[in-house]
């Protein structure tokens, strides 16, 4: 069963390819982005490596639609605009890669993560110790 969440950020603030993997290098993920990932064109199946392994997710870039946004996550969104939705498959190579990612928006460009699993919105720090915390699982 694929396992999906989303990030929320501003417009302005979603990184190009190149800062968007120093931002996952400075966490110490060994994920590393395909050359082609380009913010707002790249949809679908989005090529990652961790540790040199295969462990591409899907990635959708959508504006956000805050009047249908559930209640919790209304208030959270401040003025955030970009909605990026990211779905893995049960391969935990494709986790790990998915979380390093939203773990370097919320780290590093203000981002906040909604997991509709549990209608969980994360903060900063808590992401980064769930994500960590997925990296150590293997």
């Amino acid at each position: 069963m694929p396992r999906a969440q989303s990030a929320f950020l501003n417009r302005k603030d979603v990184p190009a390819r190149k800062d968007l993997q120093k931002a996952i290098d400075g966490l110490k993920f060994k994920v590393t982005l395909d050359d082609g990932y380009a913010p707002f064109k790249s949809q679908g199946y989005l090529p990652c490596t961790l540790d040199g392994e295969d462990a591409g997710f899907n990635i959708k870039f959508q504006d956000v639609a805050a009047d249908a946004a559930p209640a919790n996550l209304k208030s959270a969104l401040a003025e955030r605009d970009v909605e990026i939705a990211v779905k893995w498959s049960g391969d935990v190579r494709e986790y790990i890669a998915a979380m390093a990612v939203c773990a370097a928006l919320v780290n590093n460009f203000g981002a906040i993560v909604h997991d509709p699993d549990g209608d969980k919105v994360y903060a900063s720090d808590e992401f980064l110790d769930k994500a960590r915390e997925a990296a150590a699982s293997i």
